[in-house]
């Protein structure tokens, strides 16, 4: 008898999954995964003061093998397979697997892929209509031709641009576990995004100042991939920071022990705070109206996400609203 006992408790604590043997309605044995989960003093108490779940419970004290989905087994909105089956005698083996990530991820793709069709869906309807009725109409006054053909124009060059976002961060993700290897300087990067901000729609009425301290080390990188964090930034600056004649937009790097740390500031209406955690998902937008207006995919956050946690770095967004917005990249230096 002690030696099923000993084997049956080995049974159970080679798994990592919480695990329970129940025989009749007591649990005889629960493995530490199981302890933490359910609490220590779980062994010798009855299961359905452990697990209260009807379907799972109906199962488990009739003996019988089943796969059981539950949910907020232990806390809410956590997702778990219970999987029991029947051993010699009245006893079950009673496993709980974690689905909650499984679960979550798979939410993702089903909101994503429908986001995606959303966002695309709204410029296509547009260029449909703009093109019908060109092509229906042929005594349209040539103002009215010029500005329909001006719409169409930009409507493509917004699914363009939503289909290039999408497949950059396809390449970033492929290579998330690739560490980069160029000596990326970002005193440049930085250079070459301010003149690229300086050509966006509204940057002529706002002041970009620069702020690089001289001297920073170098960066072990993806040179592309970090001019599209820079140039995501600003892009996003400008957009919701140049709203007049007198706006500004800062640019700041700086060393910091073995941290680079590049932050970006505008000083426009900011974020309320139950927008920021979610600022960087894919499509997410606080104003989707001016978002659209002003040529944003809703993409550009979770690009520089993606890209700085390929660089083992951190992201920081900071936002006070009537304030502005300050979003810092801190990447760690070629030394470090």
């Amino acid at each position: 008898m002690a030696s099923n006992e000993a084997s049956a408790r080995a049974l159970i604590d080679a798994l990592e999954d919480p695990t329970l043997i129940v025989r009749g309605h007591i649990v005889a044995f629960a493995n530490a995964a199981a302890r933490r989960l359910l609490g220590a003093g779980v062994e010798g108490r009855d299961v359905r003061l452990a697990i209260r779940h009807p379907q799972a419970l109906d199962q488990i004290l009739a003996a019988r093998s089943a796969d059981v989905e539950v949910t907020g087994l232990v806390e809410p909105g956590r997702s778990w397979r219970i999987t029991i089956r029947a051993l010699e005698g009245p006893s079950v083996l009673v496993r709980m697997i974690d689905r909650s990530a499984a679960v979550s991820a798979e939410k993702m793709r089903v909101d994503f892929v429908a986001n995606a069709s959303h966002e695309l869906r709204t410029p296509l309807s547009t260029i449909i209509g703009y093109a019908e009725t060109l092509g229906e109409q042929g005594d349209l006054p040539s103002d009215l031709r010029i500005r329909f053909g001006s719409t169409i124009r930009e409507e493509a060059q917004r699914m363009l641009q939503i289909i290039e976002d999408l497949m950059s961060l396809s390449r970033i993700e492929a290579d998330r576990f690739l560490a980069p290897s160029e000596m990326v300087a970002l005193d440049d990067i930085v250079e070459i995004a301010a003149g690229n901000a300086a050509r966006l729609r509204g940057a002529a009425q706002c002041e970009l100042v620069l702020d690089v301290a001289p001297g920073l080390p170098p960066v072990r990188g993806d040179r592309s991939q970090l001019l599209q964090v820079v140039d995501n930034l600003l892009s996003n600056a400008v957009r919701y920071g140049c709203t007049g004649p007198g706006s500004k937009v800062r640019v700041s790097a700086s060393r910091n022990d073995g941290w680079v740390t590049v932050t970006v500031t505008d000083y426009g209406p900011g974020i309320p705070r139950e927008h920021l955690p979610r600022v960087t998902e894919r499509f997410y937008r606080v104003d989707p109206a001016r978002s659209r207006e002003s040529g944003g995919t809703g993409l550009g956050l979770a690009i520089v996400k993606h890209i700085v946690e390929r660089h083992r770095g951190t992201l920081d967004i900071r936002s006070i609203v009537g304030e502005g917005t300050s979003v810092s990249v801190r990447l760690p230096t070629a030394t470090a």
